[in-house]
């Protein structure tokens, strides 16, 4: 199963990106960065890891994907920026432009948990990309969230609803099935 995480800070993910992407649209994901990070502070995963990592998974996921629309990897990097701090989707939409908000608002939780991951079923591609990205950052190390409970609830649910999603793009249905043969032992 393929681990990502070997951009850990913004110069190695621009150094892997250079080249591979216009620098226009590197220096447009420096800027996202710079605001995500801004916006996040000292945030931290379950497992203590600085939040900025699950930003640079997010996208260094997207990427691997196939993904290179600018607007689709700002909104990789923005992905909980309104969900997770007081940054409003009007500060997205004045800074990056109303498409990544859009993607962005698609992708925030708003209402109940189950409305929210309903949305999916019709989203986008471009949308399922973000998502799949941010889910497969999240469990990829899901061993080494601090709750067990938790680890076998979110096992679950990636199973009931993200599995079906990524169905809908190959790079994730193969992923995701490599995932939960790796961690199968959550099931029971």
């Amino acid at each position: 199963m393929r681990v990502f995480g070997s951009w850990r800070d913004w110069p190695s993910a621009a150094a892997a990106l250079d080249g591979a992407l216009p620098a226009e649209t590197v220096e447009r994901l420096a800027r996202a960065y710079e605001f995500a990070v801004a916006h996040h502070g000292d945030q931290t995963r379950p497992a203590g890891e600085p939040y900025a990592w699950h930003l640079l998974e997010a996208l260094e996921i997207a990427i691997d994907a196939g993904a290179r629309e600018p607007d689709v990897l700002a909104a990789a990097l923005l992905h909980d920026v309104v969900e997770d701090t007081p940054c409003s989707l009007g500060e997205v939409r004045d800074e990056f432009g109303p498409q990544v908000a859009e993607l962005v608002d698609w992708v925030t939780k708003a209402g109940s948990r189950e409305s929210y991951l309903s949305r999916f079923v019709t989203a986008p591609e471009e949308v399922l990309t973000i998502k799949l990205a941010d889910r497969y950052s999240n469990v990829q190390r899901l061993h080494t969230h601090p709750r067990p409970a938790k680890q076998a609830s979110y096992y679950a649910e990636t199973v009931r609803v993200f599995l079906p999603l990524a169905d809908r793009l190959p790079y994730f249905r193969d992923r995701f099935a490599e995932w939960q043969e790796n961690y199968a032992y959550l099931a029971s």
